[in-house]
């Protein structure tokens, strides 16, 4: 497999635009769309930054990664047309889980959402845990935060909650 061209260190980074679809009558972000763009956010980390397609990791690997924990924290609404800043970096690597910190933050670059997605490793063919494989295991460690709570915390002051 090719060299990762990702940073070293440091969390993965992606513009999100807010689309109609993902808003309510009131024009804000429909809450559980959110968790969406989490979803999209993760995936593509695996396909960009880890270099293994959510296609290679079920049809090729015959891998699965279901979420098995998913939490966020709604600071303040986000509009129609608002492009986010998204940012994944990893918290946790357990044996067969990696626990990621999710964060959203409007143009003004305060928090919108924050979040936390726990991924579990299985077997598909066995609906099983397995272990993370050494190969994926390697590529989590450049986006680990050395402060356990870095992506979340850091930019907390900038709204009152």
């Amino acid at each position: 497999m090719d060299e990762v061209a990702r940073p070293q260190t440091g969390p993965f980074r992606r513009q999100v635009l807010v689309r109609f679809g993902d808003c309510d009558p009131a024009g804000i972000v429909f809450y559980p769309r959110y968790f969406e763009m989490f979803n999209n956010l993760v995936e593509d980390w695996h396909r960009e930054a880890l270099q293994f397609s959510f296609t290679e990791i079920v049809t090729t690997r015959s891998w699965g990664l279901p979420t098995v924990h998913l939490e966020a924290d709604f600071v303040a609404p986000t509009r129609f047309s608002e492009v986010l800043s998204a940012s994944l970096s990893v918290r946790e690597i357990g044996t067969s889980s990696v626990s990621l910190d999710i964060l959203l933050q409007g143009p003004d670059g305060a928090d919108r959402v924050r979040g936390k997605v726990v991924l579990v490793w299985i077997d598909r063919r066995v609906t099983q845990s397995l272990p993370i494989p050494d190969e994926v295991r390697a590529r989590l460690l450049a986006f680990r935060v050395s402060d356990k709570s870095a992506t979340v915390t850091a930019t907390r002051g900038k709204n009152k909650t």
